[in-house]
């Protein structure tokens, strides 16, 4: 890749960072600024581009339940969006042909539907990284989003086998065997541990098994990377595999935002339908809005959804390339389509920065349209009979609910993110519901009572017991606060919050370890020195 490349892609992400942006959009304009420069796209660049793609899916199946799929609200919302949608984009063009628009005059209403359909799908490299930057992966709209985008992939890979005019080889019957595969690349995965190993066999899955093994058959490559994905989310060891790719995919992620700007310049047609495709688009949010409503779902659930898939996706590209080729649709079309995509990111990212203040002012008069009997994982969250909250239960989390219960006794009850987690601890007899406490979302439908006497906040991260902090005050919760830091200097600003108790982690980790040696070579010594340490 030439140095200038590099340099400008920087410079346009850094401008737009700081004016409060995502990068990606400095990346997107450094593209079509390139493009001015006389820079072209290469098939170097493409090339990362995809791998920036592929590792993107396999991250997404890392952390994607396949029983997501198998819901109404999934699965009934992308089949029926996907069908307005459509319907709507096709009606578009065939009025922009109307209205004597160069570029359109020359659509059947065959190509009409064939483009609308490419519209009606969102952006999964734009979502998932809006919802990435946000840290909202696990929240239940997330979760929707996230399905409806795979949802949406495989519509895509069923059109693509389609266009391809020929079936999949005999031998991808292969993928049936898969499961079978998956207690070797489990123990595979255990093996290789963490560091440079973990990441290079994350590749391995991404771009071998997955992506090469789908290829060779016939199938689409990046469905390839997603089910591999998916085959090992429920392994304790996932989650940590997809925080190894995080830098690596985003930095080949950079080359796809090039090359959308990379693919041509515009023209003064191509600009007019890109105008009347970003102007359609709120409708295309609107049916978003609709679908999701008739869910059962929460405003703010449908809202912050909507809000994320209200984008174009990088998909019509490749149908507009696919028709081109086949000598359909002229290149312009394909410049348009970029001006399009690339409009719809910059709009769609500053709503999603701001989505918490839209849904804060016009959530109460969204709220009037709102199903009353909501869906049960959109319910609000009643906190029962107790009297201590212990938010995040890892190991910290567990030993202060035993200790706890053994002297308040069954008031006690915990509060953990990771669902597979839960099944485990409630065989423990533990009291414990599902909930982010960094999630806006728990803090939107929990109930907090006067009767809440202790919050213990042991979380990992020292921002987001900040921010849980927050939040118990806002709910005007006056009773005690106790929290845990890994760090001295972050004792301070808890103090500042007015956190009652404060549990260094490491200082008392060592004090604890001295007392049990202290104890044990006490016990030894009072044995005559037969005794052991326990």
């Amino acid at each position: 890749m030439e140095p200038v490349l590099i340099a400008v892609a920087f410079v346009c992400g850094m401008l737009v960072n700081l004016i409060g942006l995502p990068p990606l959009l400095g990346f997107l304009a450094a593209g079509f600024l390139l493009n001015g420069m006389g820079y072209e796209n290469t098939p170097a660049l493409a090339e990362l581009a995809d791998l920036g793609v592929t590792l993107l899916l396999f991250t997404i199946g890392l952390k994607l339940d396949v029983r997501t799929l198998l819901r109404r609200d999934v699965w009934g919302t992308a089949s029926l969006h996907m069908l307005l949608s459509t319907l709507l984009f096709t009606l578009v063009l065939l009025v922009c042909k109307g209205l004597g628009m160069t570029l359109a005059m020359s659509l059947g209403w065959q190509l009409a539907v064939l483009l609308g359909f490419a519209l009606s799908f969102s952006s999964t490299v734009f979502a998932v990284k809006v919802l990435e930057e946000r840290s909202d992966m696990n929240a239940l709209y997330a979760r929707l989003a996230i399905g409806v985008l795979v949802m949406q992939d495989i519509f895509a890979v069923a059109f693509l086998a389609i266009s391809s005019g020929k079936l999949p080889s005999i031998w991808a019957l292969w993928i049936l065997g898969l499961p079978l595969l998956r207690p070797l690349l489990c123990r595979l995965l255990e093996r290789a541990g963490h560091g440079e190993l973990q990441v290079l066999f994350g590749v391995f899955l991404a771009l071998v098994v997955g992506a090469a093994g789908f290829e060779v058959v016939g199938l689409k490559p990046d469905l390839g990377a997603l089910i591999i994905g998916m085959m090992l989310a429920s392994h304790p060891a996932a989650a940590g595999l997809a925080k190894a790719l995080f830098t690596l995919k985003d930095l080949f992620l950079i080359c796809f935002f090039l090359t959308i700007g990379l693919n041509g310049l515009p023209t003064q047609d191509a600009m007019w339908i890109a105008l009347a495709l970003v102007l359609a688009l709120p409708f295309k949010s609107a049916l978003y809005y609709l679908v999701y409503s008739g869910a059962h779902l929460r405003v703010r659930t449908v809202l912050l959804s909507t809000l994320a898939l209200s984008n174009f996706s990088e998909f019509g590209l490749i149908v507009a390339a696919i028709a081109a080729k086949a000598g359909w649709l002229s290149h312009e079309w394909l410049v348009a389509l970029s001006l399009a995509l690339a409009a719809s990111f910059m709009i769609s990212a500053p709503l999603n920065g701001q989505s918490e203040r839209i849904y804060h002012r016009f959530g109460n008069w969204l709220r009037g349209l709102q199903a009353r009997e909501l869906h049960p994982e959109d319910r609000p969250i009643e906190l029962g009979d107790a009297k201590v909250i212990i938010l995040g239960m890892g190991r910290i989390g567990q030993g202060a609910y035993f200790e706890l219960e053994h002297k308040y006794g069954p008031v006690i009850l915990g509060v953990e993110n990771d669902h597979g987690k839960l099944p485990g601890l409630r065989e423990r007899n533990m009291n414990v519901i599902e909930g982010d406490a960094t999630d806006t979302d728990f803090w939107d439908k929990v109930l907090i009572s006067n009767q809440i006497d202790l919050v213990l906040l042991a979380m990992p991260h020292h921002s987001g017991n900040l921010y849980a902090i927050e939040k118990l005050r806002s709910h005007g919760f006056t009773g005690k606060i106790a929290a845990i830091v890994r760090f001295e200097d972050d004792i301070d600003s808890l103090r500042e919050q007015g956190v009652d108790a404060v549990f260094n982690v490491y200082d008392e980790a060592g004090s604890g370890f001295a007392r049990h040696v202290i104890r044990g070579m006490e016990g030894r010594d009072a044995l005559g020195k037969t005794g052991t340490i326990v």
